[in-house]
C-alpha cells in the first residue's frame, strides 16, 4: 500500500491516473545536484530536531512529571501528612483530567509550561485536600492542549514517514519520566526535614521549579510554522516549505477552515476511531504512569524500594519505544506495531490479574513468584508504551490538510484524557493489593483497542481499494473552492497502514 499520495492527471472519461514517477522538490537530474539537495535536507533536519524536538521533549518530560508526581509522593507520606481519607487521593488524580479535557490547545506552550510549573510547585505547599485539589485542577488547565499542539507543530515540519521516529523520541520523555521521577523522588526524599518541609513536598517544589526554568528556555526556540522559524535562514525556509508541499499527499489539502471543512472533519469516522483507540490504550498508559509505585508496593516492596524498582521498568520501555519509532518509519507501517504492543501488555496484565495469594513478609513466594509478577509489570508497561504513540501518529498520518490534522489530533487527545479518569477510579486503595478491578478494566480496554485498530486498518484498506477503482472520483466534480479543500477526502489521497 502506498504511503504517499501524488497529484493525478485526468485520463479518458474524466478518471484520474496516478503518475508512475514523481520528483522531489527542486530535484536535479544529475546525481551531484541530488546529493547536494540531500545534504541540505539533512542539515536543516538537524536544525529542526534541535530547535523543535529537543525543547518539546524537555517540556513533555516535566509536564508528564507534574502530571504523575502524586503517584510517587503518595507512597512517601503525602496521604498521611494531608490526612487524605478514603478515595480523596484518586479524586485529586481525577481533578487534573477534568480540567485537562475542555481547554483549547494554545500556541503559548512556554507560558502554559511556566504556569503548570507554578501550580506543581504549589502542591508542595498545600496543607489540606482542598488546596491539593485546586492545584491539580490548575495543572490540568495549563497542560491542556500541549500534546495535540506538539503533534500539530511536528506534523508541519516532518514528513509522513519520518514523523513516527521523532514523535516516539518525544514520547520517550513521558516514559523516561517514570524512571527519572522515581529516581528523583528517591534522592530528594532525603531532604526530609530541610526547611521544616517533608521530603515529598521538596519533590513537588523542585519539579515545579524545573518546569518553570525549561519553559523560559523553550520560549526562545519554538515557532508555529516553518516560515516563522527563527532558526532557519530565508533560503532554508523556502526549501523546507517546498519539501513539505511535496509531502502534502498530493492535492489532499485543507488549509481553509470554513463550515464545509468543519463538517467534513467532524463526520470523518477515522477521527472517532482514532479517539477510541487512544482512550482504550491510554487507560493502561495512565495506570502504569500513575500507579506503578503502588503496584510494585503491592508486590511486597517498601515505598522507597518501589521507587527504585520502577527505574529499570521505565528504562526498558523507553528503549523499546525508541526502537519501535525507528523501525516503524523504516518499514512505513503502524498497525502491526500497535497489535504487538497490545498483545504484550495484555499478557502482562493477565499475569497480574491471575496472581495467587499476595506476598507477605517472609513469604514472597505465595502464589506466583515475585520475579514473575515483576516481569508482568515490565510487559504491561513496555507493551502499552510501544502501542500508544503509534496510535497517535497513525491517525495523523491518515488525515490530509493542516486544519484537519490539528482538529483530529485535538479530538483524539481529548478522548485520551477520559482514560486518565478511568484509571484514577479503578486503582483505588480499597482495591489493593490485588487491584482486580483495575487490571480487569485495563485488560478489557486493551482488547477493545485491538478490535478498533483492526477495524480501522480494514477501513483504510477498503477506502484505498475504492479510490484505486475510481469510486471516489465523483468528488472531482465539486466546485473548485470545495475540491481544493477536501483534505484526505480528495481521491488522490492514499491511506497508510
Amino acid at each position: 500500500m502506498g504511503s504517499r499520495s501524488h497529484p493525478r492527471k485526468l485520463g479518458a472519461g474524466g478518471r484520474e491516473k496516478s503518475p508512475r514517477a514523481t520528483t522531489s522538490p527542486a530535484r536535479n537530474d544529475n546525481s551531484g545536484g541530488a546529493n547536494d539537495e540531500r545534504t541540505l535536507e539533512k542539515r536543516i533536519l538537524r536544525k529542526v530536531d534541535l530547535h523543535l524536538l529537543v525543547p518539546l521533549w524537555f517540556l513533555f518530560l516535566v509536564g508528564f512529571m507534574d502530571r504523575i508526581n502524586l503517584g510517587n509522593v503518595v507512597v512517601l507520606g503525602m496521604a498521611k501528612d494531608l490526612n487524605l481519607k478514603n478515595n480523596q487521593y484518586n479524586i485529586a488524580l481525577q481533578a487534573f483530567f477534568i480540567t485537562y479535557i475542555p481547554s483549547r490547545p494554545s500556541y503559548l506552550i512556554s507560558a502554559l509550561s511556566f504556569f503548570w510549573g507554578i501550580s506543581s510547585l504549589c502542591q508542595g505547599l498545600v496543607k489540606n485536600f482542598g488546596s491539593l485539589l485546586v492545584c491539580r485542577l490548575l495543572i490540568g488547565v495549563f497542560e491542556a492542549g500541549f500534546t495535540p499542539a506538539a503533534v500539530y507543530l511536528m506534523s508541519a515540519y516532518y514528513k509522513r514517514h519520518e514523523f513516527q521516529f521523532r514523535f516516539n523520541i518525544f514520547w520517550t520523555a513521558g516514559v523516561i519520566v517514570g524512571s527519572v521521577a522515581g529516581l528523583l523522588a528517591y534522592a530528594v526524599n532525603n531532604m526530609d526535614g530541610v526547611g521544616g518541609l517533608a521530603g515529598w513536598r521538596w519533590i513537588l517544589i523542585i519539579e515545579g521549579l524545573l518546569a518553570c526554568a525549561l519553559a523560559g528556555i523553550a520560549s526562545f526556540t519554538l515557532a508555529d510554522w516553518p516560515h516563522q522559524a527563527r532558526f532557519l535562514s530565508p533560503a532554508d525556509k523556502a526549501f523546507w516549505i517546498q519539501r513539505s508541499q511535496f509531502d502534502a499527499r498530493g492535492e489532499a489539502q485543507m488549509e481553509r477552515l470554513d463550515k464545509r471543512a468543519v463538517l467534513r472533519t467532524l463526520k470523518d469516522w477515522k477521527i472517532w476511531c482514532g479517539g477510541l483507540m487512544y482512550l482504550s490504550v491510554g487507560a493502561s498508559g495512565y495506570a502504569s504512569s500513575l500507579f506503578t509505585p503502588s503496584i510494585l508496593k503491592s508486590l511486597g516492596y517498601t515505598g522507597v524500594e518501589s521507587q527504585v524498582q520502577s527505574i529499570p521498568i521505565w528504562a526498558v520501555a523507553a528503549a523499546v519505544t525508541f526502537g519501535v519509532g525507528l523501525l516503524s518509519d523504516k518499514v512505513k507501517h503502524r498497525y502491526g506495531f500497535i497489535m504487538f504492543g497490545l498483545t504484550l501488555a495484555i499478557l502482562g496484565y493477565s499475569i497480574l490479574i491471575g496472581q495467587g495469594a499476595q506476598p507477605v513478609p517472609g513469604h514472597l513466594n505465595n502464589g506466583l513468584p515475585l520475579k514473575v509478577r515483576y516481569m508482568a509489570v515490565f510487559f504491561a508497561t513496555t507493551g502499552t508504551h510501544m502501542a500508544q504513540p503509534v496510535v497517535i501518529v497513525w491517525l495523523a498520518n491518515n488525515l490530509g490538510g493542516s486544519y484537519k490534522r490539528g482538529i483530529g489530533s485535538a479530538i483524539q487527545i481529548l478522548f485520551g484524557s477520559f482514560s486518565g479518569i478511568i484509571s484514577s477510579n479503578v486503582f483505588m486503595a480499597k482495591y489493593a493489593p490485588r487491584y482486580f478491578v483495575g487490571y480487569g478494566v485495563v485488560l478489557g480496554l486493551l482488547a477493545l483497542c485491538g478490535v478498533v485498530s483492526t477495524l480501522f486498518a480494514l477501513g483504510l484498506v477498503r477506502e484505498n481499494r475504492m479510490r484505486d477503482q475510481g469510486l471516489r472520483d465523483h468528488r472531482l466534480q465539486l466546485g473548485e473552492e470545495e475540491r481544493e479543500n477536501l483534505g484526505d477526502d480528495h481521491p488522490s489521497f492514499r491511506f497508510t497502514l
